[in-house]
């Protein structure tokens, strides 16, 4: 069955050089207190606009209002495509359960659609277009040869439908290639003050309790190419870090962790290590040392600074008496999820 994907779109920059625009799409099934279609639109993982099928209408963010100021009918464009999407994805739900030999229960249906472009040579740098349903890879589109993977057994009919639709296949490729890459730098060109700007982070040392790893926490940071990593005595740190990924916040800027396990760090030598953060484009480092005295804790109350020396203490008399000493630490954590939705300022079908 031939399947047209309508997208929307708003436009996403990446770094200084390369933008890029990314479209996301989320159908549903089932789940409590949240829309059935959702249409998220970001800029550089900044989000400027939103669509979902409760309020069936497009909300502009940021510098969109200029955009939508100067043309009039991309709002209405943009809540029309969402519409037919949220018609399409509903369909596309139902034929997948039925793949599945699913009945009821929450199920859900992505699509994340999108292009990069330099700005400084002006070339085309890259294009995706990716399918998942139930949190696992459903459909992708290898652009270098313009078919479609399945990675699923039972994606392979749908893989085969839409490989053997020349038709369809070429309007991805002008989407990708053409009318996405138009619009991108249409919104770049409108978000350039936001996009081109610097912005500095507020960064903390966070500890869940005396035995867990620091946490070097750098929150409000833009653009997205944070450097933050442990140093001891001036050399950066490999072995005893863990290093966390580069996420949004809500309003636009961005934020990442760096742990240093310190379960093997002698009390005396805190005070060598340093949390270093860079940002490109600012030539001055953010360094924060290793001090127990301003580490957040868990745990109020709990004097760290005494905590510490109160565990030298005891380690220099262990090692007085025995000679041996072992030490041990659990760390636990949890990563994010992201989920986020898209949409284009062009008519266009990919499928």
């Amino acid at each position: 069955m031939k399947e047209i994907i309508l997208l929307l779109l708003f436009c996403h920059v990446a770094s200084p050089v390369t933008h890029s625009l990314k479209i996301f799409h989320t159908g549903s099934t089932e789940v409590p207190n949240f829309p059935e279609f959702v249409g998220v639109a970001l800029v550089d993982e900044v989000q400027i606009g939103h669509y979902d099928s409760n309020t069936k209408r497009a909300v502009p963010k940021h510098w969109m209002n200029k955009v939508i100021a100067d043309y009039p009918g991309h709002l209405e464009w943009y809540t029309a495509r969402n519409l037919e999407a949220h018609q399409f994805f509903k369909a596309e739900l139902q034929t997948l359960k039925q793949r599945f030999n699913q009945t009821g229960g929450v199920h859900t249906y992505q699509r994340m659609v999108g292009c990069e472009w330099d700005d400084v040579t002006g070339d085309y740098v890259n294009g995706f277009h990716q399918h998942g349903y139930d949190g696992e890879d459903w459909l992708v589109l290898d652009l270098k040869t313009l078919t479609w993977i399945a990675p699923t057994l039972q994606a392979v009919i749908t893989k085969q439908n839409r490989n053997n639709d020349k038709a369809e296949l070429a309007a991805c490729w002008d989407f990708l290639s053409q009318v996405c890459i138009d619009l991108l730098k249409k919104y770049v060109h409108y978000g350039k003050s936001t996009l081109q700007r610097t912005v500095l982070p507020s960064v903390s040392l966070l500890q869940k309790s005396p035995s867990s790893p620091v946490s070097c926490h750098a929150t409000g940071f833009y653009p997205d190419k944070g450097m933050l990593f442990w140093t001891r005595d001036g050399e950066e740190l490999q072995d005893l870090m863990d290093q966390g990924e580069i996420l949004p916040n809500h309003d636009g800027t961005f934020q990442r962790s760096v742990q240093l396990d310190v379960s093997s760090v002698k009390p005396e030598d805190w005070g060598k290590y340093e949390c270093v953060f860079q940002l490109s484009g600012v030539k001055e480092d953010i360094v924060t040392k290793l001090d127990p005295a301003v580490i957040k804790t868990n745990n109020p109350g709990i004097n760290t600074a005494l905590v510490i020396g109160v565990v030298g203490l005891l380690l220099l008399l262990v090692i007085c008496i025995t000679g041996v000493f072992i030490w041990r630490r659990n760390n636990n954590g949890f990563r994010p999820a992201n989920t986020l939705e898209t949409s284009s300022a062009k008519p266009a079908s990919p499928t």
